[in-house]
């Protein structure tokens, strides 16, 4: 597993920008739409978890729980920009990941931001 594994961010073909500043530099934002988020909860099998806890007795990184934040991060994204095209933006502004335990039974990870159309200065 490269380290492309374990990056995230959008596909650079998505028609809507992502970023976690207020401003883009060369462009104004000419309309704020709003709050948008993508969310997703996903549980850990019984093997991960086991494989973790043997793991955490003796130190070092969490594999497969990296690889599985990783891609459960990266379905939030996809829900975020989905919802964002969906209410017309071509923008997410301030986008910031919350990540919580849900209920002792997995992590329930939330991307979220402020739908905006943004033009060229």
């Amino acid at each position: 597993m490269g380290i492309e594994d374990y990056g995230g961010g959008q596909a650079a073909q998505s028609d809507v920008l992502v970023v976690t500043t207020n401003d883009i530099p060369g462009y104004q934002v000419t309309q704020v739409i709003g709050e948008v988020f993508g969310l997703t909860v996903r549980s850990r099998h019984l093997g991960s978890q086991i494989g973790a806890g043997l793991k955490s007795m003796i130190g070092g990184e969490l594999k497969g729980l990296t690889k599985t934040l990783v891609e459960t991060r990266n379905q939030a994204m996809e829900r975020l920009v989905e919802q964002a095209k969906a209410r017309g933006a071509n923008a997410v502004l301030m986008m910031r990941f919350d990540v919580t335990e849900a209920a002792d039974v997995g992590t329930e990870v939330c991307a979220y931001g402020t739908a905006a159309v943004i033009s060229r200065s």
